[in-house]
């Protein structure tokens, strides 16, 4: 008895739990372009990317915005509830208008080196996440988004801006981060740009509009 009443109050505590189900929904979706999207496309493409040298060195902060992101939704997940659900909320809504646009403007890149001037174990990192991701699905950079969107939750903490650390080191991460998307050749600036773009007009939507929902909000995660 003294088990399910545990399992109980956890399940109770952690009911906002509900909200990674989008990822029954994210996921089929992303998979079904992925393998739908091969060859009619609108290439994305701007000058200023023939600019930007391919860095094989950046594989490292790249693949480090796969835990930059979960992490810092766990952190909120677990300490702040009404903060998670502004984050979740403004992180999910631009997941699926990113959708809808390779839906129904199916959009590639042509940037990938051919070859590969050095050899060494970060180019040996960039051939497998070639090989796993294709060269399609790009406008806006889903990378790009979700960074700016961990930035902004962040900065709205009151309990990390304690943290300069933290602060200064998730600021410069997603720096990083942002940069990688161009330099390996896996976002145009294009890409970059509408991303950002994407992300300013939906804090606006998602936190600037906060006093009008926060108190309802608040009651019902409470």
């Amino acid at each position: 008895m003294k088990q399910l009443k545990r399992v109980k109050n956890l399940m109770h505590k952690y009911r906002h739990a509900w909200v990674f189900l989008y990822g029954f929904i994210y996921l089929p979706w992303f998979l079904y372009l992925e393998k739908h999207v091969t060859s009619q496309y609108y290439l994305v493409h701007s000058t200023i990317d023939d600019y930007i040298p391919f860095v094989e060195y950046f594989i490292v902060p790249y693949l480090l915005w796969f835990l930059f992101v979960s992490g810092f939704v766990l952190y909120f997940f677990f300490t702040d509830v009404p903060a998670f659900y502004k984050l979740v909320t403004f992180l999910f809504t631009g997941m699926t208008l990113f959708l809808i646009v390779c839906t129904l403007f199916p959009n590639g890149l042509a940037l990938r080196p051919a070859t590969f001037a050095r050899d060494n174990i970060f180019v040996d990192m960039v051939k497998m996440l070639y090989a796993t991701d294709t060269s399609t699905n790009v406008l806006p950079s889903i990378h790009v988004y979700n960074t700016i969107g961990i930035c902004i939750a962040v900065s709205r903490s009151k309990k990390l801006q304690q943290h300069k650390i933290i602060n200064t080191g998730t600021y410069l991460l997603a720096a990083l981060i942002i940069l990688s998307t161009m330099f390996l050749k896996q976002h145009s600036v294009v890409d970059v740009m509408t991303a950002s773009i994407m992300a300013y007009a939906l804090y606006h939507v998602v936190y600037v509009t906060e006093p009008k929902f926060a108190p309802q909000l608040t009651k019902q995660t409470s």
